[in-house]
C-alpha cells in the first residue's frame, strides 16, 4: 500500500482534532520563536561588554534570558500536552474502529486470518501510529518553524554567509528521499515478522496441552527461537539504515558549521559583522542543527507510522461479507419455519453442499446426521447467517433470509456450535452472555434442562465459579452443557444444537434430551449429531452424504430402509453392546 494513501486516511482522524492541532501549531511557534530570542539577546550582551557594562546591566541580560527560557518551556509544555493528547485520542479512536470493524467481519475472514496477526496490528501497529501523531508531528513542527525562522534571521545578519552555510542542504534532501523509502520498507518487514511471532506464541499457548502431551517443548522452543532470530535480523536491518541516517545528518550539520566558522570568522576580522552578530549567527546555526537531527527522527517515525497505518487499513478495508441488505422486513420476532430451496455452498471453490431442498415446519424437531465432512455444520451455519447463501434460496417464515435484520434473526436463534467456547468469566456470566436482563428462575431452569444444576451446587462458588480461559477448569461435558444453558436461557424460536452432546456421556445425554422435549414444544429445534440416539426422537431426520440429502424420514422409516442411516444405527447398536460386555 502506498505511503501517501496511508497518510491520507490518517488525515481524516487528525481533522477531528483540528482545534487542538491548531493550538499545538501556535504553541510550537511560541516556544521556537521565544528560543530564537536568546541568540539575539546574547548578541547585544557580547557587544555591550566592549563598552564595559556594569554588573546590573549584565544581571538584567541574564534575567531576560532566564525569563525567555521559562516562557519557551511553558509553551513547549502546552504544545506537548496538546499533541500527545491528540496522539492518544487517535490511538483510542483507531482501536475502537478496528475492534468495531472486526465484529462486523464474517467467519470466513477469521478462518483465513491468524489471531496473532490481528493482535499484533491492534497493539504494535497502533503504537507506531500514535508515535507518528505525537513525537512525529511535534518534531516536524519544530523543524519547520525553527528552521525557517532561523534561516530568515541568519539572512538578515549576512545573506552570503547564510547561503554558504546552506550549501549541504540539497545533499540532505536527496539523502532524506533515499533513506525514508528504505525505512518504510524495512519497518513494514519488521511489523510483519512481529505478527509471525504473535501468531506463534498465541498458537503455542492455546495448544499447550497438545505440546506437552506430545513432548514437543524442545521443538516449539526451536521454532520460536527461529522466529525471534528473524525478528532480530529484520530489526538490525532497520537499525543499520537508521544508524547511517542519523550520523549523515550530523555530518551535513558539521560541514555547515565549519563553513560558518571559517567564513564568518573572517567577516568579524575585517569588521563586516560584529562579534555579537557572529555569536548570534552561530546560535541560530546551532538551533538549525537540532531540527536537522529531529528531522531524521521525525522521518523515521513518519515512515514507521505510515507502514503501520497501512497494515491497519488492510483490516479496515475488509468489506463484511454478511451484513443487512438495503431492504429489510419490519419484524420483531420469528415463528421458525425454515426452507432451503436448491441451496449450494462452497469454501474456496470446494463444494460442501449441493442442491439442498429441505422444508422445516415451525415447531418441529429435525435431526441431521451423516459422515464427517458431509456438510452438517455448514448447513446449520447458514441459518443464523454465520455463512452466506450464494446459490439457491433460504427463507424463514417465507421471508428471504437476507431481508431479515441480522440482529432480529440472531436474537431469535439459540445456537450451540460444535466447538464450545467459554469466556474467562464466571459460570453465570457465561450463561447469561448477551442478555440485557434475566431472572434467577430462568437461569436455574436453563441449567436444570442442561443437567448442570447438581454439579454447580457442588462447586464452592456455585454460579460465581470462574471457568478460566476458554473454560479450562471445566470438563468437556460441563463446557458443552454451559453452552447449552446459554442458548436455552434466551428462549429462542429456533434452537440449533450442532453436535452439542459429543463430550457428554450417554446417561447424561438421555437426561438432557428428556428435559428438552418439554422446552422444544412450539420451537423449531435442529439437532446435528453423529449419534442416532440423539436424534431418534426427532419428528424428522435428514441424512447427509457428500453435501447432498441422501435419505430423510422418521427414525423407524429410515431403519426399515436398510440404507446409510441403518448402517450408522447398527454400528452404534453393536458398539453399545460391546461396551456393556466390557
Amino acid at each position: 500500500m502506498r505511503k501517501s494513501s496511508n497518510l491520507t486516511r490518517l488525515k481524516a482522524y487528525l481533522l477531528r482534532h483540528k482545534r487542538n492541532l491548531i493550538l499545538a501549531v501556535f504553541f510550537s511557534a511560541g516556544t521556537n520563536l521565544l528560543a530564537l530570542l536568546i541568540p539575539y539577546v546574547l548578541r547585544y550582551t557580547i557587544d555591550d561588554l566592549k563598552t564595559l557594562m556594569n554588573k546590573e546591566t549584565l544581571l538584567l541580560y541574564a534575567l531576560l534570558i532566564v525569563s525567555i527560557s521559562i516562557m519557551a518551556g511553558f509553551f513547549r509544555f502546552l504544545m506537548t500536552r496538546r499533541l500527545m493528547g491528540v496522539a492518544f485520542q487517535i490511538e483510542y479512536e483507531l482501536r475502537n474502529d478496528l475492534f468495531s470493524h472486526l465484529q462486523k467481519l464474517s467467519l470466513s475472514y477469521f478462518h483465513k486470518t491468524k489471531t496473532g496477526d490481528i493482535m499484533a496490528r491492534a497493539t504494535n501497529d497502533l503504537k507506531a501510529v500514535r508515535m507518528l501523531v505525537g513525537p512525529g508531528i511535534r518534531n516536524l513542527l519544530n523543524t519547520i518553524i525553527m528552521g525557517s525562522a532561523a534561516i530568515i534571521l541568519m539572512l538578515i545578519i549576512d545573506y552570503k554567509l547564510t547561503l554558504y552555510s546552506l550549501i549541504p542542504l540539497p545533499v540532505l534532501t536527496i539523502a532524506v528521499t533515499i533513506f525514508s523509502s528504505r525505512i518504510f520498507y524495512r519497518f513494514q518487514k519488521v511489523q510483519e515478522q512481529f505478527s509471525s511471532i504473535s501468531v506463534g506464541v498465541q498458537e503455542n499457548l492455546t495448544g499447550i496441552r497438545v505440546v506437552k502431551a506430545y513432548v514437543q517443548e524442545g521443538n516449539e522452543k526451536r521454532k520460536f527461537k527461529q522466529l525471534n532470530q528473524d525478528y532480530m535480523d529484520k530489526n538490525i536491518s532497520l537499525v543499520k539504515i537508521w544508524g547511517l541516517f542519523f550520523p549523515f545528518i550530523m555530518l551535513i550539520a558539521g560541514i555547515g558549521m565549519v563553513i560558518v566558522l571559517w567564513l564568518g570568522g573572517r567577516l568579524v576580522m575585517v569588521g563586516k559583522i560584529s562579534l555579537g552578530q557572529f555569536v548570534q549567527f552561530n546560535g541560530y546555526l546551532m538551533m538549525l542543527t537540532w531540527p536537522m537531527m529531529a528531522l531524521g527522527w521525525a522521518i523515521n517515525l513518519v515512515q514507521r507510522g505510515s507502514a503501520s497505518m497501512g497494515r491497519l487499513i488492510e483490516i479496515l478495508d475488509q468489506a463484511p461479507e454478511i451484513k443487512d441488505s438495503e431492504y429489510l422486513e419490519d419484524i420483531r420476532t420469528l415463528e421458525g419455519e425454515i426452507e432451503f430451496k436448491n441451496v449450494s455452498f462452497a469454501y474456496d471453490k470446494k463444494v460442501i453442499l449441493k442442491n439442498i431442498d429441505l422444508k422445516i415446519p415451525k415447531g418441529i424437531t429435525i435431526g441431521i446426521i451423516g459422515p464427517t465432512g458431509s456438510g452438517k455444520s455448514t448447513l446449520v451455519n447458514l441459518i443464523p447467517r454465520l455463512l452466506e447463501v450464494r446459490e439457491g434460496s433460504l427463507t424463514i417464515d417465507g421471508m428471504e433470509i437476507k431481508s431479515i435484520p441480522l440482529k432480529i434473526l440472531r436474537k431469535n436463534i439459540g445456537y450451540v456450535p460444535q466447538e464450545t467456547f467459554l469466556f474467562s468469566e464466571s459460570l453465570k456470566e457465561n450463561i447469561i452472555y448477551g442478555l440485557e436482563d434475566f431472572d434467577e428462575a430462568k437461569l436455574r431452569r436453563a441449567v436444570s434442562i442442561s443437567a448442570l444444576s447438581d454439579e454447580i451446587e457442588r462447586f464452592s462458588q456455585r454460579y460465581e465459579t470462574p471457568v478460566g480461559e476458554r473454560g479450562v477448569t471445566l470438563s468437556g461435558g460441563q463446557k458443552q452443557r454451559t453452552a447449552l444453558s446459554r442458548a436455552i436461557i434466551r428462549e429462542p424460536k429456533i434452537l440449533i444444537l450442532d453436535d452439542a452432546f459429543s463430550s457428554v456421556d450417554v446417561h447424561t445425554e438421555e437426561k438432557i434430551l428428556k428435559q428438552l422435549r418439554k422446552f422444544r414444544k412450539r420451537r423449531t429445534c435442529i439437532l446435528v449429531s453423529h449419534r442416532t440416539s440423539t436424534i431418534e426422537d426427532a419428528d424428522w431426520i435428514v441424512v447427509l452424504k457428500d453435501g447432498r440429502i441422501v435419505e430423510q424420514g422418521t427414525h423407524e422409516e429410515l431403519v426399515a430402509r436398510s440404507g446409510i442411516y441403518t448402517d450408522i444405527w447398527l454400528q452404534q447398536q453393536l458398539r453399545e453392546e460391546l461396551e456393556k460386555i466390557a
